[in-house]
């Protein structure tokens, strides 16, 4: 959480306009009159706003900000009015969770927009509201939208400056192919026997199952990392609750202090969401404690309860993906590899077409795009690098792929630099050695991957000055694919990518 690069200080500046952007949706609703609960809704939505929106443009982060009351009030009042009855409630909110999921489909509008619904329907039941409160909180929803806004596209335009990283497409599919499409079945059934078991722990604190089930299936696309994301998920709440009992419950909702460490908690939860899944977790626990504290029912048999319901959300979860339609770790390793693969291939060449005098030629987007796919390679197969996972040759295998592509990737940066100096020019072994790379990407990415053969990296290569940087670039990439070889082989049970 502390030395993980945050280039730019962008985390840093992004943690602290949250903690701004929150605490002012707080106050306006205090100045407008609005109730201790309205307030807190005003501070979780505009929460949510600055989280969960997450567009390559600032134009599209402001088009999907204007969206969310469209998401957002018609589940608030429907959650609200279906506060009493029971059965209509419970399947009312199983829907939220189907539709809040099956919306990924449509990329970071739809993820943005499915977990504001499903929050507000979430939001009701932890603060009991009822049909009467409906109006005061539609008012504190859109008075935190708006400042949140304000804070976002005016007073910090952090994105402005600094364009976000788009977030690379989702695997194709198409029906229960897709795995959006799968995922919303799995969530729903993990929430459906969440509810039901939660409503044995507790009648008035059961959501709490069903929330642990939606936020594990969040930014997971695998069995492997919604395992893995629900394990962090019950370490970082035992630890929030072990500090609640330290801090939230010796302050009793003193109103001054309590809002000073939720303050801090906005910070953490915000600041270690890139980094630390468990560190995030620690940060909300703890924040909700304080939260209770405020509206007077907080005690340690409360937080107990809390870690009870997320440890059934957590094992409803694990038995969804193992049993509803599961979408294995090693789909999901070998459709992102070969993905990055084909664009290390689209890079090169790009590069040698440049090289060769086309104009055209630009391999900087691919260059760009490589690094976004590097990333989803990262957390598809941050299940087989846990510290508990049990397959250690695997594990150092994941971690030597993952050296690999970023060696790829270290080397089309490289011939991005080469292919934008104007003064190279054409050299007639680019062509071979661009072949020679293509050959290396095909030969892992065919289906019958055992009967082709990736080129050595030794061949006969003149030493020569001309296009000689163009070139070590392609030999790295040469090398550093042949080696990948090994993992992505044809052998029944790839010893990578097999849980």
């Amino acid at each position: 959480m502390f030395v993980a690069p945050d280039p730019g200080r962008l985390r840093l500046r992004n943690a602290t306009r949250a903690v701004i952007g929150v605490a002012a949706a707080v106050a306006v609703s205090e100045l407008c009159g609005l109730s201790l609960t309205a307030s807190i809704t005003a501070g979780l939505a505009a929460l949510l706003a600055l989280f969960t929106v997450t567009d390559a443009t600032v134009r599209d982060q402001r088009v999907t900000t204007v969206l969310l009351p469209i998401a957002g009030f018609p589940v608030l009042a429907l959650a609200t009015t279906l506060h009493g009855i029971t059965p209509a409630r419970d399947a009312a909110f199983l829907a939220v969770v189907f539709c809040g999921v099956y919306a990924r489909r449509w990329g970071p509008r739809g993820h943005a927009l499915g977990i504001f619904a499903f929050m507000n329907f979430f939001i009701t039941q932890f603060l009991h509201a009822v049909p009467a409160q409906l109006p005061e909180l539609y008012t504190a929803v859109g008075l935190a939208l708006f400042t949140a806004g304000a804070t976002r596209f005016a007073l910090w335009p952090i994105e402005r400056h600094t364009p976000p990283a788009a977030a690379p497409p989702a695997l194709p599919g198409s029906g229960l192919a897709r795995p959006t499409t799968r995922q919303a079945f799995q969530a729903t059934a993990a929430s459906a026997l969440a509810l039901l078991v939660g409503q044995l722990l507790s009648e008035e604190r059961w959501y709490w199952a069903v929330g642990t089930v939606w936020w594990i299936f969040v930014n997971t696309a695998s069995r492997g990392e919604t395992l893995v994301r629900g394990f962090r998920r019950v370490f970082g709440t035992v630890i929030g609750i072990a500090v609640g009992l330290l801090v939230a419950i010796p302050l009793h909702g003193a109103p001054a202090p309590t809002a000073a460490l939720v303050a801090v908690c906005v910070f953490g939860i915000f600041y270690t969401a890139a980094v630390s899944y468990s560190w995030m977790m620690l940060a909300v626990t703890v924040m909700v404690s304080l939260l209770y504290g405020l509206l007077g029912v907080l005690d340690p048999s409360l937080l107990e309860l809390r870690l009870a319901e997320t440890g059934v959300g957590a094992l409803c979860a694990a038995l969804a993906v193992a049993l509803v339609l599961p979408v294995t770790t090693h789909a999901t390793n070998d459709a992102w590899i070969q993905r990055a693969l084909h664009c290390v291939h689209a890079a090169t060449a790009e590069a040698t077409a440049r090289l060769a005098g086309d104009p055209k030629g630009d391999p900087a987007p691919h260059a760009a795009e490589l690094e976004l796919l590097l990333g989803r390679v990262r957390m598809a197969l941050a299940p087989l690098m846990h510290p508990l996972t049990p397959f250690r040759a695997r594990k150092a295998r994941a971690r030597q792929v993952i050296e690999l592509l970023d060696d790829c990737a270290r080397e089309v940066r490289g011939l991005v630099s080469v292919a934008a100096d104007p003064v190279a020019s054409h050299d007639a072994r680019l062509a071979a050695a661009c072949w020679r790379v293509e050959a290396a990407v095909e030969a892992l990415t065919v289906s019958d991957l055992g009967r082709r053969r990736v080129p050595s990296a030794s061949g006969e290569m003149p030493q020569q000055d001309e296009g000689e940087s163009a070139l070590v670039h392609l030999r790295g990439l040469e090398k550093a694919l042949s080696e990948l070889a090994m993992p992505l082989g044809s052998s029944p049970n790839p010893p990578l990518v097999r849980p």
